[in-house]
């Protein structure tokens, strides 16, 4: 009977680990842009995580007198106009934009789930924390963001803030919007007419409804924020010169566009392939977590 036992226990951990294969084969199937999206984003944090290791040169070493070298066994993109390796500086250049969108997309969704939640719940907040938002949402994001770098200086720690807070007024606008819908739900209601406490209220009931929206959202920041620091820094006010990012390199790039095209080549392909599979991610993770879309399928 014990070996019964065994052999039956298998069989269910064997019909378990098939049933799990199914169902991923089965989500991968319906949303192979996103899975794409996903194994590229993979990709470059592995990049980022092994920059050392993958990086052939320093990436701040200069040697004046092989600047402007087009791309060699030695320098496989070429060098800047500081003699600098490309390859490397645009490896290294990964962890910068990951940790920046990273950055920028935790200070968006914190605060704008704050704010949203606040002002949706709660009736009498909802006026002066919206018409903020409303003011923020008023300047164009980018110039909101040079003047909050230019009034606290160029540094990675100041860059994440400036965007994060450009974000803020998008989160807490689909957070406020997300919170009235749930607000007037009857199981609302009826937790409130039996005399659950708001705090009880916000975390098991509205809290766990609405974080769908905010995480396909999130993702969207994610890609933004890697734009924003990428444009910043071409701007040259994002983060300072002595440290590699894939904006301070196509900033630089545009002064030799004509005599050193290649400068700009592989972090403009870096750049552009990070945010599309961030945005491939993102229209993946909202296919999986609309319900109607997951019925209509």
């Amino acid at each position: 009977m014990a070996a019964e036992g065994q052999i039956q226990s298998l069989k269910g951990k064997a019909d378990r680990g098939q049933s799990l294969r199914r169902k991923v084969k089965h989500i991968a199937g319906r949303h192979i842009n996103g899975v794409i999206g996903l194994v590229i984003i993979v990709f470059v944090i592995l990049v980022a995580i092994f920059a050392d290791v993958l990086a052939t040169q320093s990436p701040t070493a200069t040697s004046p007198i092989d600047r402007l070298e087009s791309p060699s066994s030695e320098h496989y993109f070429g060098t800047d106009n500081f003699g600098r390796d490309l390859y490397s500086r645009t490896v290294h250049g990964s962890r910068i934009s990951l940790i920046v969108g990273f950055g920028v997309a935790a200070i968006a969704v914190i605060g704008g789930v704050v704010i949203g939640l606040i002002a949706g719940y709660f009736e009498r907040f909802e006026p002066p924390l919206m018409r903020a938002m409303d003011a923020l949402m008023a300047f164009p994001g980018i110039i909101l963001a040079i003047g909050i770098v230019a009034a606290t200086g160029p540094s990675v720690i100041n860059v994440i803030i400036a965007l994060g807070v450009v974000f803020i007024p998008r989160v807490a606008r689909l957070m406020r919007g997300v919170v009235l819908g749930i607000r007037e739900m009857q199981y609302i209601e009826a937790a409130r007419a039996i005399g659950v406490p708001d705090r009880t209220i916000i975390v098991r009931h509205i809290m766990r409804n609405s974080w769908s929206p905010i995480i396909v959202q999130a993702t969207f920041i994610f890609a933004e924020g890697v734009i924003g620091e990428a444009t910043l820094s071409f701007l040259g006010v994002g983060s300072p010169p002595y440290i590699p990012s894939w904006g301070n390199i196509l900033g630089e790039a545009r002064e030799y566009i004509r005599v050193a095209p290649w400068m700009m080549f592989l972090p403009g392909i870096a750049l552009m392939l990070t945010v599309l599979s961030l945005n491939l991610f993102g229209d993946g993770i909202r296919d999986l977590l609309d319900p109607r879309l997951r019925r209509s399928g």
